[in-house]
Formats: structure tokens, sequence, C-alpha cells
């Protein structure tokens, strides 16, 4: 077969999964350890000093943020598909386990109060993720154990601290001069763990890290079995508020669960006063200084700006206001939205907007602009926006809500991404995607232009007419995997586009996607639009999510994305309408 793109030269990235995925077949749980150097010889762009001594802190923040704080106490990781895997395998009663999450990675996660952790996976592609953030996390954490271990001053030091229940300024400088590790980057460790420093610094410092992992079962089955309980559950609580999905058209959305929530409700509006109010009683430095910079500006963005910053707070405010959540869904509820929770195996919220009921006097004002919204009162299509999933996923809850909606009308999909050509916040609009999965190099007419994104990017650049790859997973990358793919102009690494394109295939094909071809996805009946929005830089070796965060600036390219989303549906929907 013709390769459509060169060789990537990553024989070290295959190894290793073959390595993992052969002991996986066993019935029992392997040792994390066996995959330690199989890993190391990777050279993993996230993970660039696993092979030396040297505390590689960029990637204990990047694994460390991807799993619940209870990790310090887990010896053992189990994964399974559905909830029935669990107790087949002598783990009872999982579901009851204390519910735990992570910062930066959605899934439905269990812990048994004492050294098991449970975890629902979605599709290949969350063992491709788990595997490698549990083994970096062994090496990095093992590597500070040890440096705890030869230095009773470092003891001390923790000592000190948990005394005192927090490490102050001269404490930190004195833990970060004991264990090798420069003050800048000790602080940033710290505030990536938040209030849990200690009790990670604890734990590293009593013991060393021996995890095991078991995979229950992992048939191609499973995962679409678990596929099509969620959309079961989406289509049956839509159902319940009347929106009956099966018999409308659908407008598909991955993206996130807050940004077109919030550009449709208007609640930010509604609690803007109590937002600044709750600002200023908690005394946040930033948020202040940021606030009063936006409402000295005087540029054409600034009112998108403070648009955008109460978006940005208004997660912060519910935090603090829990009952604030139920007065914003009610809200959404007003405007024909309904929030569909994951209730069974995988993390993955849905929520489904009826367009009759949109409200336009609600709608933020950049998304109505020159557009009569106002007809979408007598449309009957809906709106199905998905929290995006991970890597595989992606295939198999498109395909079923595109077996489940009477028809599609446009698939629209808002992701984060790797850039080797841009800067943290850009916007990036590719219309060739190469599928690691498949091998297929897609071709298909992006919807989305930059000018339609550009008007409300405040910060960052917009590139479009890029080619994007979705990869397998965010540590099976290195140097010589980016070159390859750079030099024939690939710029943006993801991991949803492929598998989302392999869905459209199947949608607008008689087959099943094919292995390792050309694909021209032109012919599709409906709109297709990719947008991706930069969070990693892999050039600058180390520097990604673990070594920063898009914080407040990264808001400006999601919702100038989502605007742009939501003026394309509407923009449609009206058409649909006069014709």
């Amino acid at each position: 077969m013709i390769r459509t793109v060169p060789d990537t030269g990553t024989e070290e990235i295959e190894l290793y999964m073959r390595t993992y995925y052969s002991l996986l077949r066993t019935t029992d749980a392997i040792k994390i350890q066996a995959l330690v150097e199989s890993h190391k010889t990777v050279d993993s762009s996230l993970h660039i000093h696993a092979r030396d001594s040297q505390v590689d802190i960029s990637a204990l923040v990047y694994a460390t943020l991807r799993l619940p704080v209870e990790i310090t106490q887990v010896r053992l990781v189990v994964l399974g598909q559905i909830e029935k895997d669990f107790p087949r395998a002598g783990y009872e009663n999982v579901e009851r386990w204390e519910r735990v999450h992570a910062i930066a990675r959605r899934r439905r996660t269990h812990f048994d109060g004492d050294s098991t952790l449970a975890v629902m996976i979605a599709s290949r592609s969350d063992i491709d993720d788990i595997i490698p953030i549990l083994t970096a996390l062994q090496i990095e954490w093992n590597k500070v154990h040890s440096i705890f271990h030869a230095s009773p001053a470092a003891q001390r030091y923790l000592s000190t601290a948990i005394e005192q229940g927090s490490i102050d300024a001269n404490t930190l400088i004195g833990l970060a001069r004991e264990l090798g590790i420069d003050v800048a980057e000790f602080s940033r460790l710290q505030r990536a763990w938040q209030q849990h420093d200690l009790t990670y610094f604890e734990a590293i410092a009593a013991h060393p890290l021996d995890l095991s992992l078991q995979l229950l079962a992992g048939s191609q089955t499973n995962y679409r079995k678990a596929a099509s309980r969620w959309w079961a559950n989406l289509s049956r609580t839509a159902d319940s508020c009347g929106t009956m999905i099966q018999e409308r058209p659908v407008y598909f959305v991955s993206s996130n669960s807050h940004a077109i929530a919030n550009l449709t409700s208007g609640y930010t509006t509604a609690v803007r006063e109590d937002m600044l109010s709750f600002m200023h009683q908690t005394k946040n430095k930033d948020l202040q200084a940021e606030w009063q910079t936006l409402q000295a500006e005087t540029t054409p963005g600034s009112v998108a700006n403070r648009q955008n910053f109460f978006y940005y707070l208004l997660k912060k405010y519910n935090t603090a206001h829990p009952e604030s959540i139920q007065r914003m869904y009610r809200a959404e509820q007003e405007i024909g939205m309904t929030r569909v929770f994951a209730v069974h195996g995988f993390d993955v919220e849905a929520q489904v907007f009826c367009l009759d009921q949109i409200d336009p006097a609600r709608l933020d004002a950049r998304v109505t602009q020159g557009l009569d919204v106002a007809q979408l009162a007598a449309s009957d299509a809906l709106i199905v926006n998905i929290d995006y999933p991970l890597g595989l996923a992606a295939f198999e809850l498109l395909t079923r809500v595109a077996e489940g909606c009477d028809r599609m009308l446009g698939i629209y999909v808002m992701g984060k991404a790797a850039t080797l050509n841009g800067r943290i916040g850009d916007v990036m609009l590719s219309n060739v995607v190469h599928d690691e999965h498949s091998d297929n190099s897609y071709l298909f007419d992006n919807c989305f232009r930059a000018s339609d994104i550009s008007p409300y990017l405040v910060y960052g650049t917009l590139l479009d007419n890029q080619k994007a790859i979705a990869a397998r997973g965010t540590f099976l990358q290195n140097r010589t995997y980016m070159d390859v793919f750079y030099r024939e102009g690939y710029t943006i690494i993801e991991m949803e586009a492929g598998p989302y394109l392999s869905a459209v295939y199947e949608m607008i094909r008689p087959v099943r996607h094919p292995y390792n071809e050309i694909i021209n996805l032109y012919p599709a009946p409906f709109e297709v639009g990719l947008i991706h929005y930069a969070s990693d830089t892999p050039y600058s070796r180390g520097h990604n999510l673990g070594a920063g965060s898009l914080g407040y600036h990264g808001v400006d390219s999601t919702y100038a994305a989502s605007i742009a989303i939501l003026r394309r549906i509407f923009a449609q929907e009206i058409r649909r309408q006069e014709a």
C-alpha cells in the first residue's frame, strides 16, 4: 500500500506501545516498572528528562494534573469499559466508591478509600494516555523520593512545613535547594498542586511509587456498548424535556461544557455585579489588576475582553457559590437547553439546544451581529454539543449521534492542540488531517475561514490553511516524530480530528473507513468545520501545559472559536428557514 506520509522513523514509540499492549493481555495486574525502560527510550517531547537524574518538573506537573490527588495513596489502577466489568473481576460496588477528579482530565474515576483506583475508559486512546502518564509519574516521583531519602535536611524542611501546615518562603527556598530544583520551578510545582502540595510532598518523601495496572476486558464491542449507553442516556434525557431528538435534524458540536451555554443563556449578565463583589472580597490581586486594565481599555476589542473576563470569572464564582450553579441551570433551561450528565461509563457531558427557544435578547452581542436570529423561532433543528472526548472516543460518539438523529446538518469541532509554528493561544484552521489511528489522510472543505474568527480574537493569531496530525497520545511523540511531519507541512498535533473524520467518512460512504489511503471528503452533504486553539508548543522542549497554562488569555481563543461556531450554525439555519 502507498503510505500517505513518509515513515516517521519512530520505532521506539511503536515498541513502547507493543510492550504495554502485550503485557495488558494478561488477566492479572502488571507492574508499571516493567514499562519504565521502554518509556525512557521514546524520548517523549513531554518528558525530556526521563533518562537522566534531573527532576522533570514539567512532566511531573503534567502527570499529576491528569490524575486525582488520591494517586498519592494508590497502588493499583484498574481500567474498565463498562460497570459490569468490575464486579466480574472481583471489584464490587465500584460505583459506591468515592468519586474523585483530576484537574486536567475528565474520566469517571472512583477510589476505594484504601489503595485502588477504578477508571472508566472510553476507547483505546485512554489506554495510550493513562499508561504513559502513570509511568512518567512513577519515574519522577521516585527521583524526588531518592533525593528526600538521601537528604536529612530536605526531610527537616518538609517536617517544618507539615508542622506549620504550609510551605512559607524560607522553607520553600530551603526545600528547593536541598532537592536540587530551581526555586521558580519549585514554586510552579507548588502552584499546580495548590492546597494539596503538602499531601504530595509528604507521600513522595514517605515511600517510592510502585504502581500496578490491570485492564478488564478491553474489547471493541465493549467500547461500542459504552458509547451506545451514553447515547441512550442522552436521547432519553433530551426526550423527557420534549425535544424528540430522533425526529429532528441536528447540528453536532464538539467543544466544551461552558462556552456555548454562556454565549446563549445570558446568565453572566444577570450575576455580573455579584461576581465583581466576589472578586473584590476574595482579594485576588491578579483578577483585580486584570479588571482594572480592562476598564481602562478603549480599543475596539475592549468590550469583548470585558465580556470574556466575566465568562472566565463565572467558573470561580460558581465554585465558591454552589447555589449559583442551580440558578445557571434554570437560566439555560429557559432558553431551551438541556444538560445531559454522564451517568454510566465514561465521563462526557452533552447539551441539547432547541433553536426555536433561543432568546435573542440573551445572546452575546457578538453572536447576533448582522444576523436576524428572530427567524430561529420557526426552526425544528437542535444543537447537540458534547464536551470534547479523548482520541478514538470521538469516532464512537459521533457515530452514535449520527445514527440516532433524523439527519445531520453540520459537524463543528473545537479543541486544544499543539502547534509547531504558532504560540499558545493562537487559533488554527486545517483542511488536511492525517490520522495516525487509520493512517488515512483526509482532505476536506473546512467551512471556517480566518475572517469568521479573527474579528473576535484579541490576543492570539489566526492561522488558516494548516495541516493537522491526529496523534495517538500526548506522550507518544518525540522530536523525530514532529520533525518528519513538520517537513511535510503539518503544523497541528491533536488527537480527535482524525477519528471524527473517519466517522464522517462512514456517514457519507456505504463501507467502513479504509486504512492508509488519501480520502476526499469534499462531497459531504453537510458542513464540516475544525477549529483548534494552541495549548502546547512542543518545539519549545518541555514547554507544555505542564509547564504553563492558557490562563485568562485562553478564554480569548476559546470564545472566539465558539462565537464563530454559533454564528455559522445560526446563519445556516436562517438560510434553511428562508428556503
